[in-house]
């Protein structure tokens, strides 16, 4: 049971909050402590302070409103500093991390009394390499005594200049501590092509050995970390570490309490992290022309040793890939029919998805073949790397100097993350499935390579349940998964499913402080026009829509497909279409940002959005009165992943409609609802334009798992 010493140290903290702020205590909140503190408090552990027996796992679904991270954090902050391991609350997006570590944490230890350290920890991609700004700067310059000398001669040539000035203005902010090397904390948006130039990764970066190691914003982000108590990352991050068995980045998940706001976004985030793809001839192309450079770098440079006897067997071992490679580009070619300029009318890329994840055994064979050869190109690499490590040392002489040894590992390391993904693609591709799990999913898409066109070879796991059991739940000292929306059509099957929670998690759903009834409408209007003949649906569309939020200042209009959403608009009254911003036109802020100002203007705004608009835009007030949703929102049938797991599901006597589709959809719903009401004083109404949410029996079960709207059916 939890001790009376923590319960009081939560139960102090939560009344000294709710005073300095002027509040009343919420019922939802005050549940989702309690359940979170049993859970995260009562944990029984071994000699060696680590949790003894089951997995200490709790799922809390607690609507709009609810204050979800005051809640949990006033009960998981004292419950790790009692145990004395560290907090790591996890995000699925970027906004909200922001917001937890620069509103919600400081305002917590300013007014809960609790005294605690935090810290944001983001991936090294997101840093600036001070060493590779170094490289550009002086290339630049290089550049353009060059330019200066040839115009002399009445020659002109062309001088990236507006690179060259943003480069000069990040050492000038830097030396000036004007910026921390943050890419989010830069003033203005940074394309990604410039950032790609700036930034390092693991395989690249040479640590202690660069000349701006003890300047290095990463490692100086990273060092704060390691003595706060609470640390806000995102998912990927965990999963990175998780995948590199824990402790590598984070704390050690045994020494972790983990909380994963946002919660029902981790499956589909852990599916992503351990999917595999590679293109067949960009790869053929890259493996041809690191023969090439590594046999012109042993002409320059007769290297001695075993330096020199590893770089030697690069070009012979990478064409001979290269050969297989083409062979499996003609075997993919026939099998999936893809012939250049099919991907026209900007539809989806062709595929070609393999049943079963069965792979014709010819493809399977060439495919063991490149997964033997990929083996053995990055056990040259690492050992490559490794050699170049010791020689950046200059403990062990390797027949370079130091700072050659220096210069060549970022390199060599980049060749090694590209062998191994190319290792753990064919690994995965050929891989037997067991019986008794899912099979892996996969599938051939094509791609463009510039003028030609490529094969991408994809495999993906359909499920991360058993990933995330065996490395998360199992493993973590204790974890709470939390969200507006993490049931499906009322119950936690679809989470658990996809999720592989243990079987004896807690789970919860704490009630929202809104009174929906009161709040807000929810109608289902009769268009005479079924949605699954997308004609006579947009064409009634169109014609009830201006009359249907004529009395809303602000209006969210939700498309399941941007073909609708175009045909609408492009169809309604021209005058109208000057109210409505359609989604994608500009960035989705500015589009936000826009349409508040024409509100706040005094001005009838109508935003057109797809599936990111249903989901974290936050709109009060007068900003969205009333939100359309053209369609019950199911999937896009033709996603691999998805495909496959309804493939699988059949294939055990289930029927995926019901147990993959309708709950899928159900939540996505909710979602898209969820946009009504942002405040206790919100007030709206919500619009449902497909009648089998009342005429199918899936339908009004979907309808029944919605908040529960004053319903105006007709």
């Amino acid at each position: 049971m939890i001790s009376n010493e923590l319960k009081a140290t939560i139960q102090g903290a939560y009344t000294r909050f709710l005073e300095a702020k002027g509040l009343k205590p919420r019922y939802g909140q005050r549940l989702m402590i309690a359940e979170v503190a049993k859970v995260l408090g009562d944990i029984a552990v071994d000699d060696e302070g680590r949790r003894a027996g089951d997995p200490a796992v709790v799922a809390v679904e607690a609507g709009t409103g609810t204050g979800k991270t005051v809640a949990y954090s006033l009960a998981a902050i004292p419950a790790a500093k009692a145990a004395g391991k560290r907090l790591v609350i996890a995000t699925a997006t970027v906004a909200l991390q922001e917001q937890i570590v620069f509103k919600d944490l400081p305002d917590l230890m300013r007014n809960s009394g609790l005294n605690f350290s935090f810290a944001l920890a983001k991936g090294r991609g997101r840093y600036l390499c001070l060493s590779k700004l170094d490289v550009l700067l002086q290339e630049g310059q290089a550049q353009s005594a060059t330019a200066q000398l040839f115009e002399e001669e009445g020659f002109h040539l062309d001088v990236d200049e507006r690179s060259q000035k943003l480069f000069n203005s990040m050492i000038e902010k830097l030396a000036g501590n004007r910026w921390d090397g943050d890419r989010d904390s830069w003033p203005e948006a940074l394309e990604d092509q410039d950032w790609m130039r700036l930034t390092t990764d693991h395989s690249q970066c040479t640590g202690r050995h660069c000349p701006n190691f003890q300047q290095c914003v990463f490692y100086k982000a990273r060092e704060g970390m390691g003595k706060v108590d609470v640390i806000v990352t995102n998912h990927d991050m965990v999963l990175a570490d998780l995948a590199l068995g824990g402790g590598a980045v984070l704390p050690d998940p045994r020494d972790t309490l983990y909380v994963f706001d946002e919660g029902h976004h981790l499956p589909d985030k852990a599916i992503g992290h351990f999917a595999h793809f590679s293109r067949l001839r960009s790869t053929a192309d890259w493996l041809e022309q690191t023969a090439r450079n590594l046999t012109k770098l042993l002409a320059q440079h007769p290297l001695p040793g075993d330096l020199g006897k590893l770089i030697e067997q690069v070009p012979e071992l990478a064409r001979e890939i290269r050969t297989q490679q083409q062979f499996m580009f003609t075997l993919c070619e026939q099998v999936a029919d893809f012939r250049p300029g099919e991907d026209n009318e900007g539809r989806d890329r062709p595929r070609y998805r393999f049943e079963g994840g069965v792979i014709p055994e010819q493809i399977r064979e060439i495919g063991i073949e490149l997964k033997k050869g990929f083996s053995r190109l990055n056990d040259l690499f690492t050992r490559l790397a490794d050699l170049l490590k010791e020689g950046m040392d200059g403990e062990v002489n390797i027949g370079i100097a130091s700072h050659q040894a220096e210069e060549w590992y970022p390199l060599f390391g980049s060749l090694v993350t590209r062998a191994q993904g190319n290792w753990e693609l064919w690994t995965a591709f050929t891989a037997e499935d067991p019986e008794d799990s899912p099979p892996m999913a996969r599938w051939l898409s094509l791609a463009e390579n510039g003028a030609l066109f490529d094969i991408e070879v994809n495999a993906s796991p359909i499920l991360a349940a058993e990933m995330l059991r065996r490395s998360l739940w199992n493993v973590a000292y204790g974890a709470l998964v939390t969200s507006a929306t993490l049931t499906a059509l009322g119950k936690f099957d679809r989470l658990r499913m996809r999720s592989g929670l243990p079987r004896d998690a807690v789970t919860c759903v704490v009630p929202s402080p809104f009174v929906h009834g009161d709040a807000g409408v929810l109608r289902v209007p009769d268009l005479r026009a079924d949605p699954r003949d997308a004609v006579a649906h947009t064409a009634a569309i169109i014609r009830e829509l201006p009359a249907m939020v004529e009395d809303a200042r602000g209006a969210l209009v939700l498309f399941s497909s941007r073909k609708q959403m175009q045909d609408v608009f492009d169809g309604l009254d021209r005058d109208w279409r000057k109210l409505v911003l359609i989604q994608g036109n500009l960035s989705k802020q500015e589009t936000l940002n826009k349409h508040k100002a024409r509100v706040d203007d005094g001005q009838h705004s109508v935003l057109f959005g797809l599936a990111s608009f249903a989901e974290g835009v936050d709109l009060p007030g007068a900003y969205c009165e009333h939100v359309v949703i053209a369609k019950i929102p199911f999937a896009v049938p033709d996603d691999p992943v998805e495909a496959a797991l309804a493939e699988w599901i059949e294939a055990r006597g289930g029927n995926p409609f019901m147990e993959i589709a309708v709950p899928d959809a159900s939540l996505r719903l909710i979602q898209a609802c969820g946009r009504l009401l942002r405040t206790e004083q919100d007030r709206g109404i919500i619009s449902l334009l497909d009648r089998r949410l009342v005429t199918q029996r899936y339908g009004k079960a979907i309808l029944n798992a919605l908040p529960p709207f004053r319903r105006e059916i007709a």
